[in-house]
């Protein structure tokens, strides 16, 4: 029998609890799982791919079974060249469905033998983004509980050098 490999895509600038909440529960449902780092510069990333890697990789650790790559291009074509059979996307709330449910439509399309599986993270961390993330450290707030150490060692890192506002404390 091959092995039950997923694809759980996403920008990660940067990754923060609700990110790893699904993460940490997909370990149980499949045998490997690639959280893969989309390249899109469009979005103006606050963190280079290559950095956006190494802070998942810093937080998810040597976990048997994860591994961390980027992809650009369609999702399905990557997941293809994976052998992977399943994406795996977070939703928060109802008005990520609408976006989310457009996407799992088109690529089952374009390719389906793979499958889309939506996961909520725990309540606490329904509204939270990366988006939410950066703005609220930009402006002084507090992002206790909501990113690894790492994440916000990494977030000082940025805004001390300039490139964002005051930063949390």
């Amino acid at each position: 029998m091959s092995p039950r490999i997923a694809v759980y895509p996403g920008s990660f600038d940067p990754i923060h609890n609700g990110h790893l909440d699904i993460v940490s529960r997909l370990g149980a449902l499949f045998d490997e799982v690639v959280i893969a780092v989309l390249q899109n510069e469009e979005k103006r990333p606050l963190f280079s791919v290559a950095e956006r890697e190494e802070m998942i990789r810093e937080v998810v650790g040597e976990r048997s079974g994860f591994r961390v790559e980027s992809f650009s291009g369609l999702l399905v074509d990557f997941a293809r060249q994976l052998g992977a059979r399943t994406i795996v996307r977070g939703l928060r709330a109802v008005s990520d469905f609408e976006y989310e449910f457009q996407m799992a439509l088109m690529n089952r399309r374009l390719s389906p033998e793979i499958e889309t599986v939506f996961m909520m993270p725990r309540e606490e961390y329904t509204y939270l983004s990366s988006r939410l993330v950066k703005e609220v450290f930009a402006l002084g707030g507090s992002l206790d509980g909501l990113v690894p150490a790492q994440v916000l060692a990494r977030l000082r890192e940025r805004f001390v050098q300039g490139t964002g506002g005051a930063g949390a404390r």
